[in-house]
């Protein structure tokens, strides 16, 4: 009996499968129409904002048993491919290959993009500047090292705007050719990768030599063949360079999460669920920054985040990066940035772009 269920279990499967193939080329060829009326019309191929909407709208008709983030993760792929015959991708990354930023990425973007590796977060802004590649992604803070100096400079000076935001939980695994730990003799990775597993590190390889490396993906090119080295990174590493991943989650702080940005030409629509990056620097005088902060609290506006920064050509000085909840279009906002713009000597609005949802 149990065969015979098993079986008739698998062919309604299989009706149902097909049913999905069916519907998956249908919304394809409905992709491939939406592509035209954006060409004919000069609009982008991404859109941020109308893809936090889709995910929105996907969580609402989730009723299980598959979790929303399952959801997430197959119908980013769908909508990957859906691009693709539109017009496929370029992303520009934080090299090399298997980085987190690259990881954060594939996330993001899907499959079918197109990924480049830049040598670094300057390289990204400039080749996206040029119109050579579409998109970047950059790291821009980490929960436990903190902001990324490069990045935030670069903001202040470039025409890109952020359009959207990613949290990337940081997991970091033992990887090798090795067939189990107890070979193990040297591991190399980047400082910080090291410094996040170090209790980890000292628990199970207390007389293990390590060694530094430029990057964690570095680490793992470095190893690839050598029976007594591991390195320290992402699984996506073990994946692209055919290792064994011997232990996952090594990191000694499981909250360790870095944000990265997408940044690209144009503006991103309001969804309702939005974030606003700017920055702002005061006069060199009492109570300037005070003032400049009060017309957010006036209007009940929630600030995410704020960060001094020095102004490099003048020593002592600071601007100030902020992340406020809400659009540039929203009428509150909008009045705030008016008021703001009268009580700061420099303000510029980084972007408008849809709050994440939560790390992947």
């Amino acid at each position: 009996m149990k065969p015979r269920k098993l079986d008739a279990l698998r062919g309604k499967m299989k009706d149902k499968d097909k049913k999905i193939v069916r519907l998956l080329n249908e919304r394809a060829q409905i992709s491939v129409q939406i592509g035209k009326v954006k060409g004919e019309g000069g609009i982008q191929v991404y859109d941020p904002s109308q893809e936090a909407k889709v995910h929105h709208y996907l969580r609402e008709f989730n009723s299980g048993p598959l979790p929303s983030g399952a959801v997430t993760i197959i119908f980013r792929e769908i909508i990957s491919a859906s691009r693709d015959l539109q017009k496929p991708m370029t992303i520009a990354f934080l090299g090399p290959e298997a980085s987190f930023s690259h990881l954060a990425a594939r996330l993001h973007f899907g499959e079918s993009s197109i990924f480049f590796p830049q040598t670094g977060i300057s390289r990204v802004f400039d080749e996206v500047e040029k119109g050579s590649i579409d998109w970047g992604v950059v790291p821009v803070e980490n929960s436990l090292e903190g902001s990324v100096n490069v990045t935030l400079d670069r903001l202040i000076t470039t025409p890109l705007k952020i359009r959207a935001e990613i949290y990337l939980r940081i997991s970091q695994c033992l990887i090798s050719s090795a067939r189990s730990m107890k070979d193990i003799k040297r591991i190399y990775s980047h400082p910080q990768a090291l410094a996040q597993c170090q209790v980890w590190l000292k628990t199970n390889f207390p007389n293990c030599v390590l060694n530094e490396t430029e990057s964690t993906a570095a680490a793992v090119q470095m190893i690839r063949g050598k029976k007594n080295e591991a390195a320290i990174g992402s699984s996506l590493a073990g994946d692209i360079y055919g290792l064994k991943l011997l232990a996952e989650g090594i990191e000694d702080n499981a909250s360790n999460t870095t944000r990265f940005l997408v940044i690209g030409n144009g503006e991103s629509a309001s969804t309702g669920k939005d974030k606003t990056s700017l920055i702002f620097a005061t006069p060199h005088s009492p109570g300037s920054l005070h003032s400049a902060l009060s017309t957010f609290a006036r209007r009940k506006i929630n600030l995410a985040k704020i960060e001094s920064h020095p102004v490099k050509e003048k020593l002592w000085e600071y601007s100030f990066f902020v992340d406020m909840i809400g659009h540039t279009s929203d009428k509150q906002v909008k009045s705030c940035l008016l008021e703001l713009e009268k009580k700061t000597t420099f303000l510029k609005i980084l972007g408008s772009y849809p709050r994440s949802e939560g790390a992947l």
